[in-house]
């Protein structure tokens, strides 16, 4: 598919601006304007961007309820009540669980958790769960990362005499349910000054108000941040504000003393001895804490998450290793087939979404396969798999659009529905697919701009080679972590050439080597190109083609810089 390259050359103010703000904090015109970019235009700014302090995280106490919540824990271990930490079977999820267990275990012994099964109980709060919390003498129960819809089930549990903290950072409806405490920076009425936690933040935001209600130091919830950075990470939430210091000090703490569960999934996917990045947890930690929920039961993730003994996490991270691998198995041949169709519609009429339904399709895999779909043809993409008699998928959106609003417009055919701006949830009755499938598309088709049905890379800066080395490197690893509303740099380079020893390489020769030169500087970069062997022939005819890239550091030659380019075309001189 063609990408669509978009570049705004910045202007005479922009230019002058970087300069000044770079010989301010000793960087370079390049570094300040990417921080321009991120809407931080002062040096004391970008001296807290740098150094995000843990001192400097929001009072949780400004969250709606959380006096009630702390309130009603402090009285329930006063009175020695039976507590149920409650959580979604997602990273996000299974981290805050295991997080709100193991910080409130060292203090109070009458605690569980408890984890729904995809299968049998489906998402959030169910009957099952609250009638075997009842039959185990439970009488508080805090919910995270669900539990801001279930207003049937948290009446049932109410009139069974169990009170629900809810820590949900998921959109609320018009009505709340009857807990105790809702704890959600996006409800309507939020005096939270920050919005975009992820759901273990919220359940961590609990802990420290916790923590500070009883006089214990705040340096008892550091080693719990790397539980914080994975749910970030994993549930793809915007890198800003408290989420971008929870996740750099998260990172510090997964790099440095992961918790037993973590390191033994981190030696597992043979990240050992490397510095791990938000890209590893988004795509080889994140993964194998999913696939334990996907496959079987989530709450086998939680047990290896707060397990403490190092050679039995071992064992645990093994066999969701091997719950994985089937994932992964499942996965493809599910995008495999649900491709087919989307062939087959598409030679019928094109369309501005995609829902698919298949009642063979695994659940627990439906979401990467709607993932999977949004990333080839750029649509908003609904996949449906038949629970219990029911429609039962996930939904998945592209940059810039809205899923949430647009299932959210077709509510009066649901049975369910829930979720973010970019992934969401739903349920329906199998008779009622074709009319959601009308309305879906007329709402995509109404809602939807024309820029984010292709594919966009969105360039930051235009450099020559001779702007690239050691220095430049280190200051960009200053700007991580990375993830949604702070990516990774994006440059271009134009007029560069192949210096004669660019090659194709990769299992199924899908991948290039290269070794490139541009036309301002003597400098050779190594570069590689996932997937883009179409343009090895093209590279190898001598003429100019300009790249976009991200600069990462060579694995195999630790010090030294590549290029890891994402897309090539023909300089304009060329063509």
């Amino acid at each position: 598919m063609y990408t669509k390259w978009n570049y705004e050359p910045p202007s005479a103010e922009r230019q002058k601006a970087a300069v000044e703000l770079g010989e301010k904090i000793g960087m370079s015109p390049i570094i300040a304007d990417l921080l321009i970019q991120r809407g931080i235009k002062t040096e004391s700014a970008a001296k807290r961007f740098f150094r995000p302090m843990l001192n400097e995280l929001i009072d949780p106490f400004l969250m709606n309820d959380m006096d009630v919540a702390v309130d009603r824990l402090n009285d329930a271990m006063g009175h020695k009540e039976h507590i149920r930490v409650y959580g979604d079977y997602d990273v996000d999820g299974c981290t805050a669980v295991a997080l709100v267990y193991k910080f409130l275990q060292q203090f109070y012994s009458n605690i569980d958790y408890y984890i729904p099964d995809r299968y049998e109980e489906g998402y959030g709060v169910s009957r099952k769960g609250i009638d075997q919390a009842k039959a185990e003498g439970v009488s508080l129960i805090i919910v995270l990362d669900c539990g801001i819809k279930a207003i049937d089930e948290i009446a049932y549990a109410k009139s069974l005499g169990i009170d629900f903290i809810i820590c949900d950072h998921h959109v609320p409806d018009e009505t709340m349910p009857p807990a105790v405490a809702i704890l959600n920076p996006k409800r309507p009425d939020t005096t939270y000054p920050f919005h975009d936690l992820s759901g273990c933040g919220v359940g961590f935001k609990l802990m420290q108000a916790f923590a500070k209600n009883n006089g214990i130091p705040f340096s008892r919830l550091i080693p719990l941040l790397d539980l914080c950075v994975v749910s970030i990470a994993a549930d793809i939430v915007p890198v800003t504000g408290e989420n971008r210091t929870l996740a750099f000090h998260g990172l510090k703490q997964l790099n440095q003393n992961p918790s037993v569960g973590l390191k033994a999934i981190i030696e597992v996917c043979g990240l050992s001895g490397r510095e791990l990045t938000m890209g590893d947890i988004v795509f080889k930690i994140g993964p194998r804490i999913n696939a334990s929920g996907r496959m079987q039961n989530g709450k086998e993730a939680v047990d290896l998450l707060v397990e403490r003994d190092y050679h039995k996490a071992r064992g645990a991270a093994l066999i969701i290793n091997e719950q994985n691998e089937r994932r992964k198995d499942i996965d493809k041949q599910m995008t495999e087939e649900a491709n087919h169709i989307v062939e087959k519609i598409e030679g019928e009429n094109h369309q501005a979404s995609i829902v698919l339904y298949d009642r063979n399709w695994k659940k627990g895999v439906i979401g990467i396969v709607a993932s999977r779909l949004t990333e080839i043809y750029f649509r908003p993409t609904v996949v449906l798999t038949i629970i219990d008699g029911l429609a039962t998928g996930s939904a998945r959106s592209v940059a810039g659009f809205d899923i949430y609003d647009a299932i959210k417009s077709c509510r009066d055919l649901l049975e369910n529905f829930g979720g973010h701006t970019y992934a969401a949830g739903l349920s329906l009755k199998v008779e009622n697919i074709p009319l959601f499938r009308e309305r879906f598309q007329r709402y995509v088709e109404e809602h939807i701009r024309p820029e984010q049905r292709q594919s966009i890379l969105n360039i930051e800066e235009v450099v020559d080679f001779k702007d690239i080395n050691k220095r430049l490197y280190a200051d960009l690893k200053r700007l991580a972590p990375h993830g949604p509303c702070n990516p990774k740099p994006t440059f271009c380079t134009r007029n560069v050439y192949d210096y004669g020893t660019s090659k194709v390489v990769g299992r199924h020769q899908e991948h290039i080597k290269l070794e490139l030169v541009d036309s301002k500087s003597s400098n050779v970069m190594n570069g590689i190109a996932f997937g883009q062997s179409a343009s090895a022939r093209y590279i190898k005819s001598k003429r100019s083609f300009d790249i976009v890239y991200t600069i990462e550091e060579n694995i195999f030659k630790r010090g030294e810089v590549q290029l890891q380019i994402e897309d090539i075309k023909p300089s304009a001189s060329s063509e």
